[in-house]
């Protein structure tokens, strides 16, 4: 079904840059990056698939049936997105809040083209009636110059809840907490800007940048982007071992090296950081014991710190043996959305979320990432990531941080904040 060419490139980065340049003439484009990132579960440096063959484009209705469907019927390569609101199709919930960007609320797609890289070696994998395309499309690439569209637009940046409404919003949430009605819940806002142009392109690679976080990824539907730095992994299957990383605790990081050492030992041993992590760990567990082999779910590391460009996090990995009598995705529909960016126990903290924030998440907090022939797969979660409606002239990036018990508004208001940073620098 597909033609399979290995090449050697001598710069590997410099390649990367030419594949991005050179796939903005398709219409539809997924680049997934790990940065380098040093992790134990990669299969790949960084992966690109470009120009789709079939799709499939949906609302929260049935959408995970549609897609088991499209995925055993395909038996190809898919890669694509799943938004935040397909809960909807989950439990009885409902998402009424505004939406400025009006994105699909499921995108997959087969690509013609899939370039898979690990260290020097480009694994290329074409749809058999375009194979002839394959040689000059990388004599193509390696010829595409590094070109700079220097975006000099002013954006005005608006947040979408104020600081004020923002306490008093985790104020609620918090004695709903007291009364036991929740444990733990992820709190989100938005930051937009309206009638403005980006280059999503550049904006993607300052992004990538300053931030270079192992789940990196520029996703393109026609006129719709991502443009995503993700430390976070959701879920990967690999035959049948299952992985998922969910990420609780956040500190900043320091240029002193003393300072930075100082904070990430004060997020390591912080109660409160720790308990959110804990809480959504075990969430985690439950989540994936519907899918896995009897006994198989493990913690295999509880509350480890890893240091990324602009802050350090707290970061579980929880592992299980995926029972095959189950379809794959079944899989994610027993996990999604996942625990890290709702709360606990789930279905209730997504209802208080919903009642209290102002914005339809949509793709932010929903995942990206691919499904291989065989029923394998690897997403992340969509945070730290600008998304822009190019139609809509549109703009979009939403931050949040997990409230319990332990919060201070202030400090979690001071989170999101840290979280925007790197969008906010990226934009204005």
């Amino acid at each position: 079904m597909r033609l399979i060419v290995n090449k050697t490139v001598a710069d590997v980065k410099l390649f990367k840059k030419q594949l991005l340049n050179w796939s903005q003439q398709f219409r539809e484009i997924t680049l997934l990056d790990s940065n380098d990132y040093p992790q134990e579960y990669a299969t790949y440096d960084c992966v690109l698939a470009a120009d789709a063959f079939t799709a499939i484009k949906t609302d929260f209705h049935n959408a995970f049936e549609d897609l088991k469907q499209y995925q055993q019927t395909t038996g190809d390569w898919l890669f694509g997105y799943l938004t935040y609101d397909l809960k909807n199709d989950n439990e009885d919930l409902k998402s009424k809040n505004f939406d400025g960007l009006e994105f699909p609320d499921l995108f997959f797609y087969q690509p013609k083209r899939i370039f898979f890289i690990k260290g020097n070696t480009v694994e290329i994998r074409y749809l058999n009636f375009c194979d002839d395309e394959l040689e000059s499309d990388f004599d193509e690439i390696q010829n595409t110059t590094i070109w700079s569209d220097i975006d000099k637009t002013v954006l005005h940046i608006e947040q979408r809840i104020s600081k004020s409404d923002y306490l008093n919003k985790v104020g609620t949430l918090m004695q709903n907490i007291q009364k036991g009605n929740i444990y733990e819940a992820n709190f989100c806002m938005e930051f937009y800007a309206k009638k403005v142009q980006i280059n999503p392109l550049e904006t993607f690679s300052k992004l990538n940048e300053i931030s270079q976080p192992p789940f990196s990824v520029f996703f393109k539907n026609h006129k719709q982007y991502l443009l995503c730095a993700s430390p976070e992994r959701y879920l990967k299957k690999v035959g049948e071992d299952i992985i998922s990383q969910p990420i609780k605790g956040t500190a900043k990081r320091y240029s002193d090296k003393i300072a930075d050492q100082k904070s990430k030992f004060e997020l390591e041993n912080n109660p409160k950081e720790r308990a959110e992590n804990i809480m959504i760990t075990d969430l985690v567990r439950n989540d994936l014991s519907h899918t896995a082999q009897r006994g198989s779910v493990q913690v295999k590391a509880l509350c480890e710190i890893k240091s990324f460009m602009q802050v350090h996090q707290m970061i579980s990995t929880i592992t299980s043996k995926f029972d095959s009598k189950h379809a794959v995705v079944d899989l994610i529909r027993n996990s999604f959305p996942m625990g890290s960016m709702t709360g606990a126990p789930k279905i209730s903290a997504m209802k208080m979320i919903e009642e209290l924030e102002e914005t339809k998440r949509g793709l932010y907090s929903g995942a990206v990432g691919y499904f291989t022939p065989n029923g394998d797969f690897d997403f992340n979660v969509v945070i730290r990531s600008i998304l822009y409606n190019q139609e809509n002239k549109y703009v979009s990036f939403s931050v949040g941080s997990a409230i319990t018990s332990l919060s201070d508004p202030e400090n979690e208001y001071e989170e999101c904040l840290l979280k925007a940073k790197a969008m906010r620098e990226v934009l204005e």
